[in-house]
C-alpha cells in the first residue's frame, strides 16, 4: 500500500502524517508513506484544500485531519480492497 499525505508542510499536514503512520502502526499495516510537498504533483490529484490522504493514487480525504477512528476505517478499507474485499473496511469480505 502506498500512501501520500499531501501538504507544504503546514501544522495540520505534520498532524495527518503523523496520525497516518501511528494508523499503519496501529492496524499493522505494511504501507509506504511520503509526504508530498511539490505543489505540482499536489495539483495532479486534483486537490484544492490541503492536508489531503491519497491511498494508492486514490484521493480518500482532502482539508481535514480526519480522527483516528474514521483513519483506521479508511486504511483497513483500503487494505481490504487490496486483498479482493469491498474495501469498506466493516465486512468480512
Amino acid at each position: 500500500m502506498r500512501i501520500k499525505i499531501l501538504g507544504s508542510g503546514c501544522t495540520k499536514c505534520n498532524m495527518l502524517e503523523k496520525a497516518v503512520l501511528e494508523s499503519v502502526k496501529r492496524l499493522g499495516v505494511t504501507a509506504e508513506v511520503e509526504h508530498v510537498t511539490d505543489f505540482q504533483q499536489i495539483m495532479e490529484f486534483g486537490v484544492m484544500t490541503t492536508p489531503a490522504l491519497v491511498i494508492d493514487e486514490q484521493v480518500k480525504v482532502s482539508g481535514r485531519v480526519p480522527s483516528a477512528s474514521d483513519l483506521d476505517g479508511i486504511i483497513s478499507g483500503a487494505k481490504s480492497a487490496d486483498s479482493g474485499g469491498c474495501g469498506c473496511g466493516n465486512c468480512c469480505c
